[in-house]
């Protein structure tokens, strides 16, 4: 995660994978009066009711530096949900993207030339300048965390903060927690949509019995030097779900061993799925198949019907083909991957956090108006499908894309339990390598559960 080559834009990819189905809708901020989700601010004129910006006082001539991961054109519509807080306090946005961003920000803070605020992809980053560079790092403002305290789930400050004290503010999100499959499909099949894992699993069987010659499952890891990491997504959602959040939090934090029991159950019921010749690999080939098959091509055989389900996150949308139609009623669509129960909510997740690097009001102004509900609402209006924030008073009309209505949904479900993808959250050396490198060893040799999370143990480093 520390290399150019970075794996977060491959796997969170939040703005920066799904950008190339992005498309721009010309209107503003919210007025902050009424309805955060009322389209009654900012219009394409350039007008905007700024009485909800009067918070943040007068900063005319004043600039804010923005240092991202996200380049040209993918850029776009953030740099344009700028606009209204750039109209109504005089303030000017400085945004610059780079493909080396975790590793230039790092030089960058050494040398001393910080930008202003820097959008973090992951947690792990946050606390290593949080360590390395604590004269540099800002905690966040008053304004912007009484906006975290009221918009959003309780998780996100936890995720945010190092020793208790809050670094990082909440700003875009994703849920992980998805089965893609074809709802014409189930519609012709009879099938219903699992409430629980029992019932995925009786699905799973039924799609074998009915169809002989298809695989209920389709799966694909392999991502280039990142290779692996969609097979850990599906060990953190079942670790939630066999284990717990509490022993998933021990998990992360080393509190007990990588191959403890509960990770070998989490990983075995991975493989009843994915180690299953009966289950897997649809329209791609034998279980081996999965550690070749590009993730971004894994769930195409829904379409042909070679396949019927396929977990990954929401932004898979992205990956697929032009002209399909991703709804309820589509080409495809998606459901919960269902706990243990009916109403057992657990989603994996992920997202992007802002880092103030400099103690400046205009800085501490834009940083809270990136937590607000204008910015939340100004960003999903400006932005097509493959963007969500956790914020409570995003407006889902404003989300383009049905699964983006959804992964917000369960973003702010008051009933789910929400944890941070795991191997964001472990040593570098863990998550996003031996991790990856032993689950690919795991499918593409069949490789011993003991064995491999016992390698991944043994690579932990000591503190």
């Amino acid at each position: 995660m520390r290399t150019t080559r970075n794996p977060r834009r491959m796997k969170l990819a939040l703005a920066a994978s799904l950008a190339a189905t992005l498309t721009l809708a010309a209107c503003g901020g919210d007025d902050g009066g009424g309805d955060a989700g009322e389209d009654d601010g900012a219009t394409a004129g350039g007008d905007t009711d700024c009485s909800a910006f009067e918070q943040y006082g007068d900063l005319e001539g004043k600039s804010v530096s923005v240092y991202t991961s996200i380049i040209s054109p993918e850029d776009q519509p953030h740099i344009d949900s700028y606009i209204p807080f750039e109209e109504c306090t005089g303030a000017t946005v400085e945004y610059e993207g780079s493909r080396e961003f975790e590793a230039q920000l790092l030089v960058r803070l050494e040398s001393g030339n910080a930008p202003d605020i820097a959008y973090v992809p992951q947690p792990g980053l946050i606390e290593r300048i949080a360590n390395d560079f604590p004269d540099q790092i800002t905690e966040v403002g008053e304004q912007a965390q009484s906006n975290i305290d009221e918009y959003y789930n309780e998780a996100w400050r936890g995720y945010g903060s190092v020793d208790d004290t809050l670094y990082g503010a909440p700003l875009g999100a994703n849920a992980k927690s998805f089965v893609w499959y074809s709802p014409s499909a189930f519609e012709e099949n009879g099938y219903e949509i699992p409430e629980t894992w029992d019932e995925l699993i009786a699905l799973s069987d039924q799609i074998v019995s009915d169809h002989p010659d298809v695989k209920p499952w389709c799966a694909g890891i392999e991502s280039g030097g990142a290779t692996g990491w969609p097979a850990t997504d599906w060990v953190e959602d079942v670790m939630l779900r066999t284990a717990g959040p509490e022993a998933y939090d021990q998990w992360v934090e080393h509190e007990i061993p990588f191959d403890d029991p509960q990770v070998v159950e989490a990983v075995d019921t991975v493989g009843e799925i994915l180690r299953n010749p009966d289950y897997v690999n649809g329209g791609l080939g034998e279980v081996q198949s999965i550690a070749t098959t590009p993730f971004g091509e894994a769930g195409l055989p829904i379409l042909d019907g070679s396949c019927f389900l396929h977990r990954q996150a929401s932004f898979y949308q992205a990956n697929w083909p032009e002209g399909t139609t991703v709804a309820e009623d589509g080409d495809v669509f998606a459901f919960f991957l269902p706990g243990q129960s009916a109403e057992d909510r657990p989603v994996l997740g992920a997202g992007e956090f802002t880092v103030a690097l400099a103690d400046r009001p205009e800085v501490a102004a834009l940083q809270a108006y990136l937590t607000s509900p204008e910015w939340s609402n100004e960003k999903a209006r400006v932005t097509g499908p493959g963007w969500v924030s956790a914020n409570s008073e995003l407006d889902p009309a404003n989300l383009e894309s049905p699964i983006d209505q959804l992964a917000y949904e369960l973003l702010t479900d008051e009933n789910a339990t929400f944890r941070f993808d795991a191997s964001d959250l472990m040593p570098a050396a863990v998550g996003a390598g031996t991790f990856w490198s032993e689950m690919t060893a795991w499918i593409a040799s069949g490789k011993d559960t003991q064995e491999a999370l016992s390698a991944i143990e043994s690579s932990w480093p000591s503190e």
